[in-house]
């Protein structure tokens, strides 16, 4: 005789799916989903940072998104448009880490807005299907960072860009 279970428990099941099963990319695909994940940062060319602030410093586990991210019917992601009092811009040039590449991300929120990746990369097509990368400039956020502990551009700068 085995333990004595409560009515109408079930070993495994969590919110009424399967613990196994919960990731697993067909029943996500089937069933439609719309993930919603959260984002530390994002390039603009929509690759995301989800784990990782500044691209080194781990700040949380990647959990299941990537499996959702992949499968789901509509893949978004949302972050705070800036952090640190305005410091830090979630919204980057080139992310220094990449959890989820632009080929899983359809959709970037902010509090600012949205930007819809969808069709992006069938316009890049056209236009020769190149992605330019200015590494300097995209870096140099980072860079201005670590030194200064911000991301803005002094307002000298700015005036004579």
């Amino acid at each position: 005789m085995g333990r004595a279970r409560r009515p109408g428990s079930c070993p495994g099941l969590v919110h009424g799916f399967l613990q196994i099963s919960s990731q697993a990319p067909k029943l996500v695909r089937r069933l439609g989903i719309i993930a919603i994940n959260t984002a530390l940062e994002a390039g603009i060319y929509g690759n995301v940072n989800s784990t990782h602030a500044g691209g080194t410093h781990m700040m949380n586990g990647i959990g299941g998104s990537g499996d959702f991210a992949r499968n789901a019917h509509l893949s978004i992601f949302v972050t705070k448009s800036m952090a640190r009092d305005g410091d830090i811009s979630s919204i980057v040039p080139m992310a220094p880490h990449v959890d989820h590449n632009e080929h899983d991300v359809d959709v970037i929120v902010t509090e600012c807005g949205q930007a819809d990746l969808r069709d992006y990369f069938e316009r890049a097509c056209v236009r020769g299907g190149q992605t330019p990368h200015l590494l300097g400039e995209a870096y140099a956020w980072y860079q201005r960072l670590e030194q200064t502990g911000t991301m803005r551009r002094p307002c000298k700068e700015l005036q004579g860009a």
